[in-house]
């Protein structure tokens, strides 16, 4: 709760200095940043309590030591994940090239609008007429003001129209995803009805976002203050859902990235042998970790003449239980 209630007064503090104090807030924007606010605290009010579960905060710390121990190599490592794992997500066409694009046109939209959003509604983002030209406008990033455009110009069109562009974009996501879910048996077989819940989100806030345009171009404005209204409220209802809903692992995500180095510092030392087979099977880090950890969330499997199940590979743990299990009917004819 204390980093929640921190996280959004660091937002209200720095909404305040970069917006001139609130000379460039614009109020119509004012329910947008309710939602924000809320979402930073529901967020990190989470990402809080994950952290300190047994598992995740081991995995945490072992994943700082490893980046602060490899130095630059760990940091230059830490780089290519992130571009990857973060920006490509190879790690998803490896599965699915379709299921790749889908969350490449997802996530790209999903950041451009956030940077173009979150700006705008703490007033760190604003533009002014350059004198008397009213096509002509210059972009300031709270006092400092950076380049001027055109606004018939393609750069202009895309600076003003970046939001209906990443709608488009995450639409391209969403129906794909629909797709996938509506025709692969696998997804079929796994599916919740939660599942359901962010695509519809993402859905009303691209749609309701395109027909603000919409209004605007070529209907003569008309319904245009419904379509604010509507479009505020499922923005809101997605700010105030992310914390809490599906979409909450955009956050897990980059935490990933530690787990990454972690096994990189495992394999580079002492590895576990079989206690049956002595073969190596896993890094004595690792082992070691999870002979900790695993009794904190309720799962010792030491064993009542010493050691433990840990110390078993996975190939001799089954045919361990093959064994007993053949034991106990008398043997396999």
């Amino acid at each position: 709760m204390r980093n929640g209630l921190l996280a959004v007064g660091v937002a209200l503090a720095l909404g305040w200095l970069g917006s001139g104090g609130l000379r460039w807030f614009d109020a119509a924007l004012a329910g947008y940043l309710l939602g924000t606010l809320f979402a930073i605290f529901g967020t990190v009010y989470r990402y809080s309590v994950w952290l300190r579960r047994p598992p995740t905060a081991r995995l945490s710390r072992r994943g700082w030591e490893a980046l602060r121990r490899g130095g630059w190599p760990a940091v230059k490592q830490l780089l290519g994940l992130g571009v990857s794992n973060l920006a490509a997500q190879t790690f998803i066409r490896e599965r699915s090239s379709s299921r790749w694009v889908a969350h490449q046109l997802v996530f790209w939209g999903c950041v451009i609008a956030a940077a173009i959003t979150f700006p705008l509604t703490f007033g760190w983002l604003h533009f002014e007429s350059v004198g008397d030209d009213a096509t002509r406008y210059r972009a300031f990033v709270g006092p400092l003001a950076t380049i001027a455009f055109d606004a018939r110009g393609a750069f202009g069109w895309l600076v003003f129209h970046g939001l209906d562009v990443a709608a488009i974009l995450v639409l391209g996501g969403v129906f794909l995803f629909l797709g996938r879910r509506v025709r692969d048996p696998g997804a079929i077989a796994v599916e919740r009805s939660t599942d359901f819940l962010a695509l519809a989100g993402l859905f009303a806030v691209s749609v309701t976002g395109l027909m603000l345009t919409v209004s605007t171009l070529w209907m003569g404005g008309r319904f245009y203050t419904f379509l604010t209204t509507t479009h505020a409220l499922t923005v809101i209802l997605g700010l105030m859902y992310l914390p809490f809903g599906k979409l909450f692992h955009v956050f897990q995500r980059p935490a990933n990235l530690g787990v990454q180095l972690y096994r990189a510092a495992g394999d580079a030392g002492p590895q576990q042998q079989c206690s049956e087979c002595a073969a190596p099977f896993a890094s004595v880090l690792q082992m070691g970790d999870l002979k900790d950890v695993l009794p904190q969330v309720g799962f010792d499997y030491a064993l009542p003449a010493g050691g433990s199940w840990q110390d078993v590979c996975p190939a001799c743990r089954r045919r361990v239980i093959t064994q007993a299990q053949a034991g106990r009917v008398g043997g396999f004819r």
